[in-house]
């Protein structure tokens, strides 16, 4: 079975006890996770193909610092998930697939619904299709989203001094809310969603499906659209303007890449569990924050300096006021769980974003 390694909670890496002989492939492996998913696997010794055609903001210079760390150690196939034809040839021999290409802004989808949607829905059907045709049949582990459930109008909604709250859900949103898609973006993803999820059912692939939360870390080139602890994060420290849509009160729950990339691994170390499954991965109830009353002291104590007000603007359509993951299913599946909190979680991504500077000017 397929194992790979990566952060204990001291963020040391840890690289034994590796089947050295795993193969995978990752779609969108030049962008944000897809980065952090390749590094920590080629430190643990396996071979690796990425997928990815770098139109996202700040793939090439992930490219470029995976070259950097790693030379010619893994291949590179600058092609996209809407070319069935390079899926089928990607995947090779793969053990695992992590599909973690596409389209990642709902603004970007109201201007482009077209590109939308065969970048999201097409392109994951072209890599279930693929996985299904091939001799072997590699897991899959799909890169999904919470915005599958809507904006969550029909929930109640209390309005606190600093966040706002569900307090039917005081432990989040679990699997079996139903889904409800809003805007483009959240009907492509939906569809995939469903596709990945039914496709264990109709043709008995291994596949996992993960609704995640607002992942942050390291190379995350967050813009105002996608991203936004990143963003915030950038902005200050570089002097660009903040605007906040809504009164800053609306609730996320954070999940520091590191943790997420272990639920991955969790995943695949447990694939009999898993497989067919549904999970919604977050930071959770304890890792929740409203985006800006709650995350403004947080951010200030960790680039030490007062940060000037920011612009207000109207609430974006399908926005939700508050999303939290309950994550227990995943829990007694695996036995994950967070290890990184929001403090320690945003300290890390500022120093970061202090050391790479010179990417934000």
């Amino acid at each position: 079975m397929l194992r790979f390694r990566g952060l204990a909670a001291s963020h040391q890496r840890n690289v034994q006890n590796v089947d050295s002989s795993s193969s995978l492939l990752v779609t969108g492996g030049a962008g944000f996770i897809g980065a952090n998913l390749v590094d920590r696997a080629l430190q643990s010794g396996q071979r690796v193909t990425i997928l990815d055609d770098l139109s996202r903001q700040g793939a090439e210079e992930n490219l470029r610092w995976l070259r950097e760390r790693h030379g010619e150690a893994f291949r590179l196939m600058v092609r996209s998930v809407t070319d069935a034809e390079a899926c089928e040839r990607a995947i090779d021999d793969s053990d695992v697939v992590f599909h973690l290409a596409g389209q990642v802004a709902v603004t970007s989808s109201i201007l482009n619904p077209r590109q939308d949607f065969e970048v999201n829905a097409l392109g994951t059907l072209n890599v279930l299709e693929a996985i299904r045709k091939s001799s072997h049949r590699p897991a899959l582990i799909y890169s999904s989203t919470n915005k599958v459930y809507g904006a969550l109008e029909q929930l109640a909604t209390e309005e606190m001094q600093s966040r706002y709250i569900l307090s039917d859900f005081p432990d989040g949103i679990n699997e079996d809310h139903p889904a409800d898609f809003h805007s483009p973006y959240g009907c492509s993803k939906g569809a995939a969603d469903q596709y990945v999820h039914d496709y264990a059912r109709i043709f008995d692939l291994r596949t996992v499906v993960f609704r995640q939360s607002c992942v942050y870390g390291p190379r995350q080139m967050g813009v105002e659209d996608q991203g936004w602890v990143a963003w915030f994060l950038i902005a200050a420290a570089t002097g660009k303007p903040i605007t906040i849509y809504g009164n800053g009160k609306q609730v996320r729950d954070l999940l520091y890449i590191e943790d997420l990339l272990n639920g991955y691994e969790a995943a695949v170390r447990n694939i009999d569990q898993c497989a067919g499954e549904i999970y919604n991965l977050g930071g959770g109830a304890s890792n929740a924050i409203s985006v800006w009353s709650e995350f403004r002291p947080i951010l200030e104590q960790a680039l030490d300096r007062v940060i000037p007000e920011p612009a207000f603007a109207p609430v974006r359509a399908g926005d939700q006021a508050v999303f939290v993951a309950d994550t227990s299913k995943f829990q007694r599946h695996t036995g994950w769980s967070t290890t990184t909190t929001v403090h320690d979680g945003i300290a890390l991504l500022a120093e970061w974003v202090a050391e790479n500077r010179q990417l934000f000017d």
